[in-house]
């Protein structure tokens, strides 16, 4: 009989073995076994804990989401200006966890997955809007809201370059680097805008 309590700690070793072993295959063509051997459990426990392995990477962007989410909402509380929140969220964007090889390798598959799957591809939108609306809401309170707009989508178009750029190995950026050339744009747009008014 399993003991108490043993049932979320395993949910989240398998979570964190797929994301793992996703990133280093750099596709989601990994099976429910090897998932299961990274997380230490059987791939019938596997299987009972989330049916299938679609269910288990769904539950996996879950996760990244619901950290991303979490991380997002405790450095806003923190950023007492509207330009400091702006700043806020790039930084949250690049964070070290969300930002280490095999998580941008995984984000990147799920990416192509979303050509497949509604679910994934739902999953994925909410986390463009939460993006958008979240340095929206930081810049219009700095300019006029069809320019906020614009400089929004141009922001959450660049981190997303980024992620993309830091799977293909390349030219790797560090965090801060990436940041930086967040920061440099919508510093640059704002400063536009200023100067006609």
């Amino acid at each position: 009989m399993p003991r108490l309590g043993m049932e979320p700690l395993r949910r989240k070793a398998l979570v964190e073995a797929a994301l793992k072993t996703i990133g280093h295959h750099g596709s989601l063509s990994v099976t429910m076994s090897e998932i299961a051997r990274n997380a230490g459990v059987s791939p019938a426990l596997a299987h009972h804990y989330f049916g299938s392995k679609e269910q288990l990477l769904i539950e996996t962007i879950r996760s990244l989401l619901r950290q991303l989410r979490s991380d997002g909402v405790a450095a806003l509380k923190a950023a007492p200006t509207p330009r400091a929140r702006i700043s806020a969220i790039i930084r949250v964007s690049f964070k070290a966890d969300q930002f280490a090889p095999e998580t941008v390798a995984a984000w990147l598959a799920f990416y192509s997955e979303a050509q497949r799957s509604e679910e994934t591809r739902r999953l994925l939108a909410l986390y463009a809007r939460r993006l958008r609306s979240n340095l929206l809401a930081a810049l219009a309170a700095l300019c006029p809201r069809e320019k906020a707009e614009r400089i929004a989508e141009g922001a959450a178009a660049m981190i997303d370059g980024l992620y993309l750029r830091q799977s293909l190995g390349a030219v790797p950026l560090s965090i801060e680097q990436s940041v930086m050339l967040v920061e440099d744009y919508v510093r640059g747009q704002l400063a536009n805008i200023a100067l006609h008014s």
